[in-house]
């Protein structure tokens, strides 16, 4: 093993390419199995699956699914897909130390992969953010590969070690709402994994993100709402645990309640709830809230949970904006022909995974910046777009 200071998943690339340069392991022969590696090295899983991915890609293993990994015929040598599908050790390339980079300058390179990690796709804004990224990719080596988490930790931490035992060479992550970082991401800052974060960041942990000014969405909402006479301004969040945009978006919306010399009512600021469907009964908060008239304007935090008070508020018999007014982030419409009726803070998502996507090849086509200890840090300023779901206060 080389250099302590080394960092891990290095030294064991080291150790291997050792072992292969020596002859103590001959092509063909079979590499230890992570399990094995995890215990041999005293490492994280997340440490050894980017150690295999860096000697993959590099050539000197190569990679069968439900097989495991095995030495390659020489720096830089890969595997056919053929191959791959045949569960059989049949490796072709470029041969030699330069084999890699040569590879890359040719018109049949193979592309890699850059995971993208995402709690779904089931809204405009999951997928615009994700044309973003794949607009950027377009025309380059490299290729996007999405893993669903469905907001679990447990899902996130998986397909963190999946993407990169997989050989992705970087990541871009939307973070799941979690009242703890998720250790896995936090292993890919330590051994130094390119990775961005979309939408959020982690407050006390420098990282590459990228992501809008959640408080000047806020303050934006809440200013045009009390322009047009709104004084009773509910905000709601189904967020099932707090996240760092959901709490600079209260934030923001305290603030200029302040700046107005309004009181702060508690009874206004709803995130004690769940929507999982529009099938919500009586004794649901956000359909007693509605109820209650206690509202007579609702910012909701993200374009689905807009909808559902659109919905609940039909079902109630409230007009829109006639009697209420809703203003949601992010736009609930596809945005193709006819604009969308609501009311909207627009938070550039295609612009979030377009940059997000630039910085991750930047890190890749300049592997140097990755050890430099600077990050890369976007904010864009979200846009207020009024359209026809607020309206006037009505008079009482």
């Amino acid at each position: 093993m080389q250099s302590e200071r080394q960092p891990l998943y290095v030294q064991i690339q080291e150790h291997f390419k050792q072992l292969i340069s020596s002859g103590k392991l001959a092509d063909g022969d079979r590499i230890p199995s992570e399990k094995e590696l995890i215990a041999r090295f005293n490492v994280s899983r997340i440490t050894v699956a980017n150690a295999l991915a860096q000697l993959a890609k590099d050539g000197w293993i190569y990679r069968i699914p439900g097989r495991g990994s095995f030495v390659g015929s020489g720096e830089g040598a890969s595997i056919s897909p053929q191959a791959q599908a045949n569960g059989r050790p049949d490796v072709t390339g470029v041969q030699g130390p330069a084999a890699a980079s040569q590879a890359d300058r040719t018109a049949g390179a193979v592309r890699r992969m850059i995971g993208l990690l995402i709690p779904s796709i089931a809204d405009y804004f999951a997928l615009r953010l994700v044309q973003g990224i794949v607009s950027t990719l377009n025309d380059t080596g490299y290729y996007l590969a999405t893993v669903l988490t469905h907001n679990s930790k447990e899902r996130e931490r998986e397909a963190i070690v999946e993407l990169t035992r997989m050989g992705a060479v970087g990541l871009i992550i939307f973070p799941v709402d979690a009242e703890m970082y998720n250790e896995e991401i936090l292993a890919l800052k330590i051994n130094k994994f390119p990775f961005v974060l979309i939408d959020r960041y982690l407050p006390g942990v420098e990282t590459n993100f990228v992501c809008s000014d959640s408080a000047l969405g806020a303050k934006l909402a809440v200013s045009h709402l009390w322009e047009l006479g709104h004084r009773k301004i509910a905000i709601c969040s189904d967020s099932p645990l707090p996240t760092v945009s959901v709490d600079e978006r209260i934030a923001g919306y305290m603030e200029v309640l302040k700046e107005q010399g309004a009181m702060i009512d508690p009874s206004l600021i709803l995130t004690d709830f769940r929507i999982d469907d529009v099938r919500l009964d009586e004794q649901h908060p956000l359909y007693r809230h509605l109820q209650s008239n206690t509202a007579t304007a609702y910012i909701a935090l993200n374009a689905k949970l807009g909808i559902h008070l659109a919905i609940l508020s039909r079902r109630l018999g409230l007009r829109v904006p006639d009697d209420l007014s809703i203003l949601t982030f992010d736009d609930p419409s596809p945005g193709l022909e006819e604009p969308g009726r609501y009311t909207h803070v627009a938070q550039s998502e295609g612009e979030i995974g377009s940059q997000a996507a630039e910085i991750l090849i930047r890190l890749l086509d300049r592997p140097q910046n990755k050890d430099n200890g600077q990050y890369t840090k976007i904010i864009l300023r979200p846009e207020l777009v009024v359209r026809g779901s607020t309206g006037p206060v009505k008079p009482s």
